[in-house]
């Protein structure tokens, strides 16, 4: 009986395939945007599949390594570290660039004890922030969580559907001025939908 065939070693899990992940849970919501994304970085189907099975099976490995030391060993090192202050507690705040939105970085918030509080993409630093005004430009992948919160104060957060997907609850107007009741869905931190709920009422509704 020959020799069994030397298995080849798994090829490094790199950002792009990182950059695949996050799509993949984009595109429940939005798959022509998540097309056009994978088309534009030269990707299958079949890639993006693979890179989201091999990024489940690195979280659920028995002996997985830190969600940090994970980021850092896929991404490389963070662009910048910084300390935040949430209430009373200090934590560390990681932030690395990905290519395929420039205008974001995805931000990973890690408390004292290392352990990993929030992970999502943010606005980048010196990055012009869009303008939020109406339910007109609330559009797919437009802005962050908290860029919404912070336009249509006060916002209310939902429980998400899944880890990697944050809600918020607000009024927002449209473009003629009402004001409607909205519930906004974010994967990974950025806005995916909004559905609305009507119009909500004013102070002289009734």
């Amino acid at each position: 009986m020959g020799a069994m065939p030397a298995r080849r070693p798994a090829a490094p899990f790199t950002a792009l395939d990182f950059q695949l992940v996050l799509l993949r849970r984009m595109a429940d919501h939005n798959p022509g945007l998540v097309e056009d994304a994978r088309l534009s970085l030269g990707v299958s189907v079949a890639d993006m599949r693979e890179a989201n099975r091999r990024w489940q099976a690195m979280l659920r490995a028995p002996r997985s390594r830190s969600a940090a030391s994970r980021y850092r060993s896929v991404l490389g090192a963070p662009e910048s570290a910084r300390e935040r202050r949430i209430g009373d507690l200090t934590c560390e705040a990681l932030r690395w660039p990905v290519p395929l939105w420039p205008g974001l970085r995805f931000e990973v918030l890690l408390a004292p004890d290392g352990v990993v509080w929030n992970e999502w993409l943010v606005r980048a630093p010196g990055a012009p922030a869009p303008v939020l005004e109406t339910l007109e430009d609330l559009a797919p992948w437009s802005c962050t969580v908290d860029e919404a919160a912070r336009a249509f104060a006060p916002a209310r957060p939902l429980e998400g559907t899944a880890p990697t997907r944050w809600g918020l609850a607000f009024t927002a107007p449209d473009a003629s001025g009402v004001p409607h009741a909205c519930a906004a869905e974010f994967t990974w931190g950025l806005l995916q939908r909004v559905g609305v709920k009507g119009a909500a009422e004013g102070p002289e509704a009734g």
